[in-house]
């Protein structure tokens, strides 16, 4: 059944294929299937000129479609990480790095390099010296993970 449909399609299943993609990306957002399903309509395109070709059988096609999804991907993460750096608030998403730099009061002591200081509404979680309640310390770094901040006394 396969055989036939792809048979009877010839070069248009990559495009089926390729359009099937960009639906699902538009449907479920993540600019991954983007990539696929213009590697897919690109193999769609270059079945569309050399289908009658000896050497374009079904597995050069798959072959040539895999290494061009790969290759589509890799340069579609490149495009989204240098896009990245002009973003006007490239801390918007994380709390944690926006704390660096802040001054704050221990509001539980740090006992074995663990307390919690509270900025603004939130008590956060921090790791550090060992500290009384009350004592001044400064945010030096902030766990992406885990929501947990690096102080030091001031």
């Amino acid at each position: 059944m396969i055989d036939r449909i792809v048979s009877e399609l010839g070069p248009w299943n990559w495009m089926v294929l390729g359009i099937v993609l960009l639906v699902m990306e538009v449907v479920a957002p993540g600019v991954f299937m983007l990539w696929i399903g213009i590697a897919a309509l690109i193999i769609g395109a270059v079945s569309l000129a050399i289908w009658d070709a000896a050497f374009w059988t079904w597995q050069i096609q798959v072959l040539a479609f895999l290494v061009l999804a790969v290759v589509s991907a890799y340069v579609g993460r490149r495009i989204s990480v240098a896009r990245q750096g002009d973003v006007d608030q490239p801390l918007l998403n994380r709390r944690g790095a926006q704390m660096v730099g802040r001054t704050a009061t221990l509001a539980e002591p740090i006992k074995n390099g663990r307390g919690r200081i509270r900025l603004g509404d939130t008590l956060w979680r921090v790791s550090g010296p060992d500290l009384p309640v009350g004592a001044q310390v400064r945010v030096t770094g902030a766990a992406d993970t885990d929501l947990e901040l690096t102080v030091e006394a001031i």
